[in-house]
């Protein structure tokens, strides 16, 4: 029997996990802009539009600010709240940052139309999230904590309810499962959040992806347990390695007490929009067919689908598919030795890339990678079960005495002046300190081309003045 008395509520993905996805985050503002009136008009619970993957892939790959699309998404929406991801003490690099960057990220963010972040981190080191919940709550935005889900031992009912009721204590004011490789199955969704409604009163919130194809049966299981928000996608740019489609989800729960109550008329014109963009990202190759069918294999061996292919594409470059399952075999031991971490950037990578190196060496552990040593060392935080004290002996040796037992972040010093002065030649916005600190080399890029597009319009309308054109 259904205990949820209330409309689930949901938060739109197309702008950002959807198209990061299916066709690695090449989506532009342009493309986005014409249907925000639209969308703005569903009653979304809330739009994730920015953060992940996007900030690196406007600057690297498109050529955009991602400030600016920020600001002409907030401009657009003016009734539906606007979420971004955030990598806790990475912020959205891959490298932690002083307290001060994130601080001061966190206040950009918000600044310039970010309502709720999402905040988590790699190994649930809640450590490595304070710092960002403590920002937002003062900037007066909505500090979301998203627990990293994952199987095996440590991982109990047990664990997730402590885990939320800390959360609560951090001053977080949600809590997101975020199932990154869509390993929750709808029953043990539904015994999950049941447990978690027991232990807290935040509100909850799914996020999942179809990569093992059950991803909207638990959605389904999740709703009907009190589940009060979960992360679906408009249908174009829906499953695979995405998430169960807005108006699928909207449509089951129709004539119930869980009904979002949207309209599907409009949510016909708004897929509409999207279609033909699916259709030349398959033409052109940008969406691979193989992301969208379903990988059962994600069940089996708990493995994301990305880090999959990553571990594939590292046999093959060195002539031996024929060890494929090997590997596959070798990744919970690998986990385990590391104190069995969720699998998810860059804890999936770390972990798929040492198994790769055991199964090839034909001794494990003869070569360790630098991010092997780093988790070892503690730099990435704590994790759930204790490291192998072996594989620490043989990969740290004597360096196991520089082992690091405090937050990480801790032993950084504040860095926001040194990047500023750094910078200084490019700056034309606050804002451009903050993309310089996480990618410099990629911002650098981009500021020459900015300016390089300034340089060229001044000229053109310096010929217009000059009467080089008829007015």
């Amino acid at each position: 029997m259904a205990e949820n008395k209330k409309p689930v509520k949901i938060t739109e993905t197309v702008l950002r996990d959807a198209h990061q996805s299916l066709i690695a985050t090449r989506m532009t503002t342009e493309q986005m802009l014409p249907i925000i009136d639209k969308m703005d008009q569903v009653g979304y619970h809330a739009v994730e539009c920015w953060g992940g993957a996007t900030f690196d892939a406007s600057l690297r790959f498109l050529k955009e600010d991602p400030w600016d699309r920020l600001r002409k998404l907030k401009a657009g929406f003016k009734n539906t709240k606007l979420q971004m991801l955030f990598r806790g003490q990475n912020i959205l690099g891959y490298r932690p940052y002083a307290d001060d960057v994130v601080e001061y990220f966190v206040q950009k963010s918000i600044a310039n139309g970010i309502d709720i972040i999402r905040i988590f981190d790699c190994l649930n080191d809640l450590r490595n999230l304070q710092t960002a919940v403590t920002a937002t709550n003062k900037e007066k935005g909505h500090a979301q904590v998203a627990l990293s889900y994952t199987l095996g031992d440590a991982y109990t009912l047990e664990y997730w309810t402590e885990m939320a009721k800390k959360i609560e204590e951090m001053g977080a004011n949600s809590i997101c499962i975020k199932d990154m490789a869509g390993l929750l199955t709808p029953y043990k969704a539904e015994e999950l959040v049941k447990s978690l409604k027991s232990a807290t009163s935040l509100p909850i919130e799914l996020h999942t992806h179809y990569t093992s194809g059950v991803a909207s049966m638990t959605y389904m299981k999740a709703v009907e347990a009190g589940c009060d928000i979960i992360d679906t996608a408009m249908s174009p740019f829906a499953l695979g390695t995405s998430q169960p489609a807005t108006e699928v989800m909207a449509e089951a729960f129709k004539g119930t007490e869980m009904d979002p109550g949207f309209d599907q008329m409009l949510l016909k014109e708004i897929a509409d929009y999207f279609r033909p963009m699916r259709e030349e990202a398959l033409k052109s190759g940008l969406m691979n067919p193989k992301v969208l069918g379903v990988d059962i294999q994600t069940l089996l061996y708990q493995v994301p689908g990305g880090m999959l292919s990553n571990m594939v594409s590292q046999l093959k470059e060195q002539n031996a598919e024929d060890k494929y399952m090997e590997v596959l075999e070798e990744i919970p031991r690998v986990r385990k030795d590391l104190g069995e971490p969720p699998l998810v950037t860059p804890s999936s990578q770390i972990v798929g890339t040492q198994a790769v190196f055991n199964v090839l060496m034909g001794e494990r552990y003869k070569v360790a990678t630098k991010e092997t040593k780093d988790v070892l060392l503690g730099k990435y935080g704590q994790t759930v079960k204790p490291f192998n004290p072996e594989v620490i002996d043989k990969v740290l040796g004597e360096d196991k005495k520089n082992a690091i037992t405090c937050r990480y972040a801790d032993l950084l010093e504040p860095e926001l002046h040194k990047i500023e002065e750094e910078m200084k030649q490019w700056k034309q916005q606050d804002e451009d300190v903050l993309s310089y600190a996480l990618f410099p080399q990629v911002a650098t890029e981009f500021f020459k081309y900015r300016e390089a597009q300034q340089t060229k319009v001044d000229a053109s309308v310096a010929d217009t003045k000059n009467g080089a054109y008829p007015v």
